[in-house]
Parts: C-alpha cells; sequence; structure tokens
C-alpha cells in the first residue's frame, strides 16, 4: 500500500530523520506535529543548573527534547557526570550533539519495548544516590515518579524546565490537512499519550459528529505500552506496539503493507 501517508506526529525538530527513514522504504512521509515545543520566556534557571553540572551524580534527560533544550546553552559535557535517558530518541539526541558511550556513562532502559521512567530507575542502583545530587531536565509540567524514586532513595534531587509544550490551534490549515487525513486509511505514528490525547481533541473540534469515529478507524503505530493503553481508551483498536527507536517503528510500518 505505497501511496498511504506515514504520520508522524513528532515535534517537528525531531521529525526529520524518522521523515527520511519512511521515504527510504518507499512510503510517503507527513510530518503533523500534534505538540509544539518552544524555548521558555525565562531561561535562566536552566542556565544556572546547567552551570553546576559538575556537581550532580546524575543528570535525567526526559525527552529529546529536553536533551535539544540543555545542549542549546553547552559547549561539551563535563567529564564523570553520568546521564539517564528513558529511551533511544533521548539517546539518539545526545549522539547528535556529540555525547555516546564512548565517552559518556548513558543510563537507558535495556528493553526498548518498556523505555520509560520506571523501568530506568529499576535499571539503577538507587543507593548510590543517597546524600548525592540529581538533576532532572524537562518541560514545563510532567510527571513525578522519578523525582519522588530518587529522594525516597535518598538522593537531593533538582528539577528544572527547559521547555515549553502546547497543542497546536486548529487553524485552516490543519483544518484542512486533519480532514484529508482522517479520509482514508493511513498510518500515524504516535509517539506521546499527550499527544494522541491532543489528536483527539483536534479531530472532536473539526467534526464533532464523527471526528472520533475517524480517527479510530486509523492504523496507529506506538512505541510503549501508556501511548497503546492510551489509544485504547479513546477507542482506538487497530494498534501496533513496537517499542523504543526509529528502526522498530520502521520495521512495524513495514510489516503492516
Amino acid at each position: 500500500m505505497p501511496d498511504r501517508a506515514v504520520v508522524i506526529t513528532r515535534p517537528r525538530a525531531q521529525a526529520g530523520a524518522l521523515a527520511q527513514a519512511v521515504a527510504g522504504i518507499g512510503r510517503r512521509p507527513v510530518v503533523l506535529p500534534l505538540l509544539e515545543i518552544a524555548p521558555l520566556a525565562d531561561q535562566s534557571a536552566l542556565q544556572a543548573a546547567l552551570a553546576a553540572l559538575a556537581d550532580y551524580a546524575l543528570v535525567a534527560f526526559v525527552s529529546p527534547n529536553a536533551v535539544d533544550a540543555a545542549f542549546a546553552h553547552l559547549a561539551a559535557w563535563p567529564a564523570g557526570v553520568a546521564i539517564g535517558v528513558v529511551g533511544e530518541g533521548s539517546r539518539a539526541a545526545l549522539a547528535r550533539h556529540g555525547v555516546t558511550s564512548e565517552n559518556a556513562v548513558i543510563h537507558c532502559p535495556p528493553d526498548p519495548a518498556n523505555a520509560d521512567s520506571e523501568h530506568l530507575l529499576a535499571s539503577l542502583d538507587l543507593a548510590q544516590f543517597n546524600g548525592r545530587r540529581v538533576l532532572i531536565v524537562r518541560g514545563e509540567s510532567g510527571r513525578e515518579l522519578m523525582a519522588d524514586s530518587l529522594r525516597a532513595a535518598g538522593a537531593r534531587v533538582d528539577t528544572v524546565a527547559a521547555y515549553r509544550r502546547s497543542l497546536p490551534v486548529l487553524d485552516d490549515q490543519l483544518s484542512c490537512q486533519l480532514s484529508a487525513l482522517l479520509a482514508e486509511p493511513n498510518d500515524w505514528i504516535i509517539t506521546s499519550s499527550e499527544a494522541l490525547r491532543g489528536l483527539a481533541a483536534l479531530v472532536q473540534e473539526l467534526d464533532p459528529l464523527d471526528g472520533l469515529k475517524r480517527l479510530q478507524a486509523q492504523h496507529l503505530v506506538v512505541p510503549h505500552a501508556r501511548i497503546e493503553e492510551t489509544a485504547r481508551l479513546l477507542g482506538c483498536q487497530r494498534i501496533t506496539l513496537t517499542g523504543s527507536g526509529d528502526a522498530r517503528l520502521i520495521a512495524a510500518i513495514q510489516s503492516h503493507e
């Protein structure tokens, strides 16, 4: 089904490489960012935290956006400071900034099918952070599980916001694009539960009577069980769970042809 679109819903800054990979397998990529990522108006707290990186035993990035926002202020990663990430997307973002397992200690969940904070925490010896400082770099809002778990283990945890997330406005251009994509069966790569909930809100605003039914008829490709659960709660049934990483997303698209 080569004419069926592959809709990439990541923020635009992280969508390019995946769009190229989709085109590389002969499919038509459509970039439709469902979350808009913007820098904070006041970045002084982020800059202050990054200036003190050498004081931390671990710096955890919750997403590729957190990595990119932090490295906009960094010339190099300080030696000896361990990094934690929750998935292959964040590891790839680090690599784009020159930070890999060859020059830094990077902790990541070992199973790409379980790329989340719970499995990052499970992969760590939390006792080693007792009495030591840990920094979590994230968006303006987010889950408190990682911070709470590290504090329970005795760590001195700081969190800092690095960016702001918002849903796109349903203007005329987005309305036309969504209408066209929902009119035919397509493959939708959904990499965030927040983005999926936003998509559901947009299609219901676009078509209050049948918008959600049209979304439920689409094939969703998701990298995490939490997103799959969100999709099922929205009534979607055509869902492929892949695990973290672009290679697995592309393999799922190919296997569904």
